[in-house]
């Protein structure tokens, strides 16, 4: 356009420019319209055209006229900028680009295209080309708003929440009424494990915005991390009134149902959310495990299969610990553990490398759980921890478990040389107090199980990590350097599913303690409702390792055997009536199920001795229960698989030198069963064997153990000193 035209027009354009401006639009662009027809080049109106048709919605037509203006005009860095706007608005992201770099490199100060170009490389997910972008508005205006909490979200996307929290805290400084804000500060500082923090962020959110369904959603699920569980329900509940379809807030709600042994009313929820987003992360197996939970298994094989599959494509289908029971492959196991540990805990490398340091005199181990108090693991691991050879380690446990101050915690309080309650405090926290004292060997005893700090070892707290006892299986983690193992459990054809490197120890893997007490009682069959004269088989595994496989297996046994019945732990209401239904789905007498009630320490072992037959599951078998029946003097008749889980039985069966006990296809699980049911003398040379190899075979000599496991920790460190990577330790 003409310097003369631009004159000649000039009054008509401010008049346009003074109409948009009182907000008549339609008079506005009648105006412009004007000036086109006598003037096509007019760049003022061909922009202002482009600017009103974008905002009418008409987003190609203001593609149409932007473009024209830049033709007539290729310096003008506004009509770049405001295509770059409206392509961006199309999703053109591109093109959009183009137009943004053109309008910055005509101005380098347009703080707006600088900010919309870190917005459109955001949105193309190249984040860090995004914050470059963002920072270089910060140069210009460090006040812009927009600016630091895009640029929070795009480094909370790369995993850098530190930074990304700096950027948000910028933001609020700014603007302290954005609920938004609140919502994502919150994120970031759960992300970081500050969760009383995130929770507060949380809070202010809802302060901020009452019916912000997302912040009421959060702050559940930190209260459920924060193991505040019925708290954690009515800003579940309160998620759901806000947004009825909310996937996210039933499935958070559902698992805290979980926790609160609801089981039913959790996979209800969890079936919620199947039907409102099908592909939800993780939900078929969590879904199936508060089925398993209560022995409900309509979609037992379609959610098995489901997994199965999702697991050989990497996809996001089941938490690793409830796969062990789902799945008898070490390689499917592996592959949920693979992308278990990538969503979930990936390598956190915020403090840095471990320098190398001289070997003390003494092995500094640190023992990780949240499991020190009357426990499973605390049952199995106390004597252990009393008789580590004090000349050569220092023994620390690191509890994130609650304080008891039962039987067993204050045992274990004992036997630590140093006993470091750190539940309040972070993973980085963790982590970086453990690398302060010195910690040389960090053996994580939770793995993935419940109340797990797998965190605490992404971010290296030792320079040697162990994974052991707490979690049959391997993490799938490149920061597990070592899984305790023995030659039973795991086979050379399995090693390749295992990320860590193999401590094969002699005999079984498994620690036992031979100062556990067993009640004098002698359990009548009459105290335990049973009668006299039948054939007991219990099996006093969690219901959910009950498989539908194994529970058939057990029909037909007692079909082949009329004079006998079925003994089980009690748990969840529901899983008794739904177990008495399938024995009456097979023909079984449901009166010949009966649940033993949840007993003391002692009195538990003691009542084994009112058994005959302990059965075993598949693909999850006994590991603490078949080591407290063999204790007591039970049989154990184990099904052996093919999974580190599915071997456990098999692992004590030839520590204690009963390979008899060991089948390998469910026909030779049966058929043993019934054959020893029916021979009482085949039956009684076994349990008298149980009761002479309990007190001379490997499985139960705690000391030798010791002094196996602590050669295993001297080699490990060895190889770390030495400057060698981790290699298999076969003792």
């Amino acid at each position: 356009m003409t310097n003369a035209a631009g004159t000649r027009f000039a009054e008509q354009f401010a008049r346009a420019q003074t109409l948009w401006q009182q907000g008549q639009i339609a008079s506005a662009r009648q105006v412009y319209r004007q000036i086109l027809d006598v003037e096509p080049e007019h760049v003022g109106a061909l922009d202002a055209m482009g600017i009103l048709a974008g905002q009418s919605g008409d987003l190609e037509q203001a593609v149409q006229y932007l473009e024209r203006a830049i033709a007539v005009e290729p310096g003008n860095a506004a009509a770049h900028y405001n295509c770059g706007l409206t392509l961006k608005a199309l999703h053109r992201l591109e093109r959009a680009l183009a137009c943004f770099d053109r309008a910055i490199a005509l101005d380098p100060q347009l703080v707006h295209a600088l900010y919309e170009r870190g917005v459109a490389l955001q949105q193309c997910v190249r984040l860090d080309d995004a914050i470059a972008s963002y920072d270089r508005v910060l140069r210009i205006k460090p006040d812009h708003f927009e600016a630091h909490a895009n640029r929070a979200l795009a480094l909370f996307a790369l995993g850098r929440p530190v930074e990304a929290l700096a950027s948000c805290d910028e933001a609020i400084t700014l603007q302290a009424n954005h609920a938004s804000l609140y919502l994502l500060r919150g994120d970031l500082l759960r992300a970081l494990d500050r969760r009383e923090a995130a929770l507060a962020s949380y809070e202010r959110a809802i302060l901020l915005k009452p019916d912000h369904a997302e912040a009421h959603c959060n702050r559940g699920a930190v209260l459920l991390l924060l193991q505040r569980i019925d708290e954690a329900l009515p800003s579940l509940d309160r998620a759901i009134a806000i947004k009825p379809d909310y996937a996210e807030a039933y499935f958070h709600r559902g698992y805290s149902l979980r926790m609160l042994n609801r089981f039913d009313s959790a996979a209800a929820d969890f079936k919620t959310v199947a039907t409102l987003a099908p592909d939800f992360r993780f939900l078929p197996g969590t879904w199936l495990e508060a089925n398993m939970h209560v022995c409900e298994w309509d979609e037992f094989d379609a959610l098995v299969g489901q997994i199965a599959a999702g697991a050989e494509n990497d996809a996001h289908v089941s938490h690793p610990m409830i796969s062990m029971a789902l799945m008898d492959s070490a390689r499917l196991q592996h592959r949920v553990a693979r992308t278990w540990v990538k969503y979930a805990c990936p390598a956190n490398a915020s403090l840095g490398a471990i320098p190398r340091r001289a070997r003390p005199q003494r092995l500094k181990v640190g023992y990780f759980s949240a499991d020190f108090h009357e426990h499973p693991i605390s049952r199995l691991l106390a004597e252990l921890i009393e008789i580590h050879d004090r000349s050569k380690f220092e023994i620390v446990a690191f509890s994130f478990g609650p304080r008891t101050h039962d039987e067993w915690q204050q045992r274990l309080v004992r036997a630590f040389d140093e006993f470091i309650e750190v539940r309040a405090r972070s993973d980085l926290e963790i982590a970086s107090f453990a690398r302060h004292i010195n910690v040389d060997i960090a053996v994580d005893l939770s793995g993935y199980s419940s109340g797990n700090r797998a965190g605490i070892f992404a971010l290296r707290a030792a320079p040697v990590q162990v994974s052991y006892l707490g979690y049959l299986g391997t993490m799938g983690a490149s920061y597990i350097d070592y899984i305790v193992a023995d030659r039973t459990v795991v086979t050379p054809a399995s090693e390749s599913h295992f990320t860590e490197k193999i401590i094969y120890l002699p005999g079984s893997h498994q620690v036992n303690d031979r100062k556990r007490r067993m009640a004098e009682e002698v359990f009548t069959r009459e105290q335990l409702g049973l009668s006299s004269t039948a054939f007991v088989f219990c099996c006093f595994n969690t219901t959910y390792k009950i498989s539908p496989a194994t529970f058939a297996g057990w029909m037909r046994i007692l079909e082949a055997v009329p004079a006998s019945v079925l003994l089980l732990s009690a748990g969840h209401e529901m899983a008794e009536t739904n177990l008495r239904a399938q024995a009456a789905r097979h023909g079984v007498d449901p009166r010949r199920l009966f649940f033993g009630e949840r007993l003391p320490p002692e009195k538990y072992l003691a009542r084994y001795r009112a058994a005959d037959l302990f059965l075993d599951t598949l693909p999850y078998n006994a590991g603490t229960t078949a080591s407290d029946a063999l204790w007591a003097g039970l049989p154990v008749l184990t099904l052996m698989g093919n999974s580190f889980a599915g071997r456990i039985a098999a692992s004590l069966l030839m520590a204690l030198s009963i390979p008899e006990l060991i089948t390998s296809t469910q026909q030779q699980y049966e058929e043993l069963a019934i054959e020893l049911s029916l021979n009482p003398k085949r039956l009684a040379q076994i349990r008298a064997k149980v009761q002479e190899n309990r007190l001379t075979s490997s499985l139960f000599d705690t000391a030798q153990f010791a002094r196996n496991l602590e050669t295993a920790y001297t080699s490990i460190h060895d190889r770390y000193q030495a400057g060698l990577p981790p290699d298999h330790i076969k003792l």
